[in-house]
């Protein structure tokens, strides 16, 4: 007997007739004898729904009553799977995110899971009940409903696997796995059949929509075994894991583009100790994240900053950012949207040299002008023109061997 949390995106529960086929594999797989526990998203475009909701009550919703209103989205669907299975005679229960014990900070729409309980999770599969749970949200410490921002189903799902010591995570979606890139852009993408955490984690995050960064990261530290598969059709899916020798024969495992992102540059910056604590104090206070950072030296002891940002936040971060560069006496603040960012991703390129000439190589062969460069040990990012990056993500993916057929 294994025992399987189960996670389904909106889409496979977008309506009556796909719960009931969510319903099906949740049947089978405690028909295999097998101890599952569900997590599920809302409904495809509820939550979008209660967002435009929230902005016609009034342009600037309170982030707490955000919260509270977003987290029922969720609700609706346990309630009805829990329903469908309880109407076959299986024993089934609907949990919320506080129900069950995840605990998270207090940064409502964006939080982070400090612990999970799952008390009531552990008494229910002793019993014999399916746990049926809303993902995407907690309480923080103050009993306050908090959501874990875009994806955090997936962030749910890997959490309780962790805390309940499953077996494996599968996260069931409209895709059937993990690809080399987009196929909606490069339709020579293939599946992945397996992924190292590190490799999953860059692409998550460099725009790979297949699964939730912190996600991943939760995964890769209490090392749970996750399995991204499609709702609708049956077959083998891709296995994030530990990384093994096989990951590293290959140079590049993946290429993504990311189209979330805007570009901030603080011209006649003072180029003094403090300065830069200055400016990334408050965005890191406001919760923003920054991605990629460029100084370059101006003269008479001046530099122009530049930094991106997500686009989504730009409209929180370009006041903030101009109120601190008045403080600190900067010449002006220029903000670019229409900028994109590709990047090639893999463990192997801890093994082989000469990617990054490559890359800049047949961009330039593109005729692709980049704006900014980002690099890790398993990842190099370029900045370039938004209209560029769909081009840019083919001819890189040809280059670098992934159009082949894997072996």
């Amino acid at each position: 007997m294994a025992l399987i949390v189960h996670k389904y995106g909106g889409t496979s529960v977008g309506n009556i007739d796909r719960i009931h086929k969510v319903a099906d594999r949740v049947a089978q797989a405690h028909r295999a004898g097998d101890q599952v526990v569900v997590v599920l998203s809302a409904m495809s475009g509820e939550t979008d729904r209660l967002l435009k909701l929230a902005h016609e009550a009034t342009p600037n919703p309170d982030d707490r009553e955000l919260d509270m209103l977003l987290s029922t989205g969720e609700r609706v669907t346990i309630a009805l799977l829990a329903m469908d299975l309880r109407g076959r005679g299986i024993n089934a229960r609907s949990f919320t995110g506080r129900q069950v014990g995840i605990i998270t900070d207090s940064a409502h729409t964006k939080a982070r899971i400090a612990r999970v309980t799952a008390e009531r999770l552990h008494e229910a599969l002793k019993h014999g009940v399916i746990p049926v749970v809303a993902g995407f949200q907690g309480i923080n410490e103050q009993s306050d409903v908090t959501t874990l921002g875009r994806g955090g189903s997936d962030l749910s799902a890997v959490a309780l696997a962790a805390a309940l010591k499953a077996d494996r995570c599968i996260i069931f979606t409209d895709v059937d796995g993990v690809y080399t890139a987009d196929p909606n852009v490069v339709p020579a993408a293939k599946r992945i059949d397996k992924i190292s955490y590190e490799e999953m984690l860059e692409m998550a995050s460099l725009g790979a929509k297949v699964l939730q960064t912190r996600s991943v990261e939760f995964a890769a530290k209490f090392n749970v075994p996750v399995e991204v598969n499609s709702s609708f059709k049956e077959g083998k899916g891709t296995l994030v894991t530990r990384e093994d020798a096989d990951m590293e024969s290959v140079a590049v495992a993946g290429v993504t583009g990311d189209r979330n992102q805007a570009k901030i540059t603080i011209v006649g910056v003072p180029d003094k100790p403090g300065i830069a604590a200055k400016i990334f104090g408050p965005v890191a206070n406001a919760n923003i994240n920054v991605d990629m950072i460029i100084q370059n030296m101006g003269l008479d002891s001046l530099t122009d900053l530049s930094f991106t940002v997500p686009r989504a936040d730009l409209r929180k971060a370009t006041p903030l950012i101009q109120g601190v560069a008045k403080d600190i006496s900067a010449k002006s603040v220029s903000v670019t949207e229409a900028i994109a960012k590709v990047s090639l991703i893999g463990v192997g390129m801890r093994s082989h040299s000469g990617v990054a000439a490559k890359m800049f190589e047949v961009l330039s062969h593109e005729g692709i002008n980049i704006h900014m460069i980002s690099t890790s040990e398993i990842k190099i990012s370029c900045v370039v023109d938004e209209k560029y990056m769909e081009l840019a993500m083919r001819a890189l993916h040809t280059a670098f061997g992934l159009d082949q057929p894997t072996k």
